[in-house]
């Protein structure tokens, strides 16, 4: 672990000083952005009108809020409204399907309420001689292919053998109301019930409510929820770790950093950003097919290629909670889906909050070479050691 821990600092130390501006755009970008990869991430610490947040004081009193307002405006909302809280009843009210024993804890197949009319599926896990109020706990998804129960052989039975609550499950884009899912319309059963509220948004408020769940465990100590993910739920992680003030520590593997990289982020089923919200009014967005959407959004300043709101926000936003990102094929210039070497310029941005508010222990990227997966030896490590150190009770 010593040996990886230091090929990691003197990868992360190389890459640091490589590169500061946006990753290479996808070929089918529009002419506008086909030059980001020359221009430089704009730091989250410069404020609107151009000047720099200097204190730990000015970013949380101005900075945070001015960011917390516009990526708010940008997912549509980050909670449901009043009249949409009928659809959210008692979370606590898990039907349990069976349960069985299993080495050093005890297996638990339950269904939650996560909306009044939908329950979805998880597996508990409760360690064995778990003492009231004494034991962490850590919500883990799965990707886009495997089932919500794969997590317990990927990080599960390992957290629940020393000593740690562990509820698995997935992001609602993998099984919502009426069958339905990514491939064929999950993201317009929220907007025809919730009006607009991003799935991506929606993905995070899940995972409030199952903390919501986890607290009312005896088990567990509520101060201590963590959540980690992978591929599709790394992403989702991303910004459960910059709007879920419930998760004090958040594992990202392989997300991809990059908005509008190599990735699918523009996806219906994460930020939908071609679809036009009659609650955007940006009419002056010189994309005349673009004016009404949340890529009008991101791209605040159109004369300047390269989103100015990107994932680099949302890493500083999660300050001063505890995040890690593993990036998986730091070794290639570019990679499908995986986080590359140009990964490195959005973490920047993130240190620069995290060293602001003298919390730089706090965040960790972890860059890897081992390909686009949820566990290797070296993956395993990482997270084990991250969560060992935020989530105190991990044996």
């Amino acid at each position: 672990m010593k040996i990886i821990a230091i090929l990691c600092c003197c990868l992360w130390t190389g890459f640091a000083t490589a590169q500061t501006t946006y990753h290479t755009p996808p070929t089918w970008t529009i002419d506008l952005m086909q030059e980001q990869h020359q221009y430089a991430l704009l730091s989250p610490l410069v404020m609107d009108d151009g000047r720099r947040v200097t204190t730990a004081h000015e970013w949380n009193a101005v900075r945070r809020p001015q960011l917390l307002e516009q990526w708010t405006k940008i997912l549509g909302k980050l909670e449901p409204d009043a009249v949409d809280k009928k659809w959210f009843g008692d979370i606590t009210k898990a039907v349990e399907v069976r349960r069985e024993k299993r080495d050093g804890y005890t297996r638990i197949e339950l269904q939650l309420p996560m909306e009044t009319d939908f329950l979805q599926p998880h597996v508990l896990l409760i360690p064995d001689n778990a003492q009231p109020g004494k034991c962490p706990a850590v919500i883990a998804w799965t990707s886009t292919g495997p089932d919500y129960a794969e997590p317990e052989k990927w990080w599960g039975a390992w957290l629940a053998q020393h000593g740690c609550v562990v509820l698995t499950g997935w992001s609602f884009i993998c099984n919502y109301r009426d069958a339905t899912s990514y491939r064929n319309g999950a993201s317009e059963k929220v907007y025809e019930r919730f009006g607009h509220w991003l799935p991506m948004s929606k993905m995070v408020h899940d995972v409030q409510r199952e903390a919501e769940f986890l607290r009312s465990l005896p088990e567990v100590d509520a101060e201590h929820i963590g959540f980690i993910g992978f591929s599709l739920s790394a992403k989702s992680a991303l910004y459960v770790a910059a709007f879920a003030p419930e998760i004090c520590a958040t594992v990202s593997i392989d997300p991809h950093l990059a908005l509008h990289g190599d990735s699918n982020y523009h996806d219906p089923w994460y930020l939908d950003w071609k679809r036009p919200f009659d609650d955007i009014q940006t009419d002056d967005y010189p994309v005349k097919e673009l004016r009404g959407t949340t890529w009008s959004l991101l791209d605040r300043d159109p004369t300047r290629p390269g989103f100015e709101h990107d994932h680099h926000e949302l890493l500083a936003l999660a300050a001063p909670r505890a995040l890690m990102v593993i990036g998986c094929s730091t070794d290639k210039e570019t990679a499908t889906h995986s986080d590359d070497r140009q990964s490195v310029a959005y973490v920047a941005g993130a240190k620069e909050v995290y060293e602001l508010l003298n919390v730089p222990a706090r965040f960790e990227y972890v860059p890897l070479t081992c390909g686009h997966q949820a566990t290797s030896s070296e993956i395993d490590a990482a997270w084990q050691r991250f969560f060992r150190r935020w989530l105190p009770g991990i044996q």
